[in-house]
């Protein structure tokens, strides 16, 4: 089963889910700018990824400006920037039990099949 961070408006977002359901892959969805991950589950999914929080966040984003974010802020300021402002969380990602992905680029998701 993998848990799906999806947001429907993103064209990256909804390639990556049929990616995997072109595969057959059990998905649940997260439509997680309604159901906002808080900074524990956000730390959890940065584990599994086993990249920089940098990679996770929407560092071009207007409303990263805007709220006076740098990449190289903490982890902390940066992850509950994420929980206060999940359209700040980059899209898609994929998550297992284990391990987590970005799907950009979409063929990224295939390293969980």
């Amino acid at each position: 089963m993998i848990t799906y961070w999806h947001n429907p408006r993103c064209s990256k977002s909804r390639a990556g889910l049929a990616l995997l359901e072109a595969e057959s892959v059990k998905v649940s969805l997260r439509l997680y700018k309604e159901d906002a991950p808080s900074a524990d589950e956000l730390r959890d999914v940065l584990d599994k990824l086993q990249r920089p929080v940098a990679d996770m966040i929407r560092h071009k984003d207007a409303l990263f400006k805007d709220l006076g974010l740098s990449p190289q802020d903490s982890e902390e300021i940066l992850l509950n920037a994420m929980a206060q402002n999940p359209a700040l969380i980059e899209r898609p990602i994929a998550i297992t039990d284990t391990q987590a992905i970005i799907g950009r680029p979409t063929d990224a998701l295939k390293a969980l099949l």
